[in-house]
């Protein structure tokens, strides 16, 4: 049975989710799908475009019709809140995978860098940490950076320059806060990397998953 599902904007993510799922809970049957066209569409049109709307909520319907998944999970930052927002009625629950990070990372303190490489990350990411300061009534002091040129290394397939150029960006800007926040899935790496030499990095991954694999619709499917 297939109770979870990943929407994904690049194909390189499956194989460290599927990873990150067999860790912890081996054997589960996990389904992912790739929709890149709609993370070109939220850049182009912006994440409040009506048709962008109306192709998540389709694919994400589709997702659940195909899979029988009961939790779908967007991987995507920049398309997260929307998909948080699509209304699966009794069929499936959407979620997205950085709402656990962004509540990890204001219980550990209220100066937050955000880091991204794609600008139109930075919008859906700055709001979800506001809105979980708001929930949790903590206090929110929040600075952004944007390496832009970092993503071109990433589309070639490059991953070391593309965290190397994200690594370099952050000499300068770390000091002073508490926390990184890592935007986008693709930076987890970038958290292993530079563990220990500084404020902790949250990436979305392992927190997502973490937080997918104890939702009531995996329940008995998990050891």
């Amino acid at each position: 049975m297939t109770a979870l599902a990943f929407l994904h904007t690049a194909e390189v993510h499956i194989a460290g989710f599927e990873r990150l799922v067999q860790t912890q809970a081996p054997g589960l049957r996990v389904h992912h799908a790739v929709a890149a066209p709609l993370l070109e569409q939220a850049r182009r049109l912006g994440a409040d475009d009506p048709g962008l709307r109306a192709a998540l909520q389709q694919t994400l319907a589709e997702m659940a019709s195909s899979s029988g998944a009961r939790l779908l999970v967007c991987t995507c930052s920049t398309l997260g809140a929307l998909a948080e927002q699509v209304d699966g009625g009794d069929r499936f629950r959407s979620a997205r995978i950085d709402r656990p990070m962004a509540e990890r990372a204001l219980t550990l303190g209220s100066r937050v860098l955000l880091l991204a490489a794609l600008a139109s990350t930075l919008a859906p990411t700055r709001a979800l940490l506001q809105d979980c300061a708001q929930r949790q009534a903590r206090p929110l002091q929040l600075r952004e950076l944007l390496v832009e040129a970092a993503w071109p290394h990433f589309m070639a397939g490059d991953t070391e320059a593309y965290l190397d150029c994200l690594a370099e960006a952050l000499q300068a800007e770390a000091a002073e806060v508490d926390v990184i926040v890592l935007a986008q899935a693709s930076m987890a790496p970038l958290a292993e990397r530079l563990a220990g030499s500084g404020p902790p990095l949250l990436a979305s991954p392992v927190l997502g998953v973490q937080w997918a694999l104890a939702q009531p619709e995996l329940q008995g499917l998990t050891r």
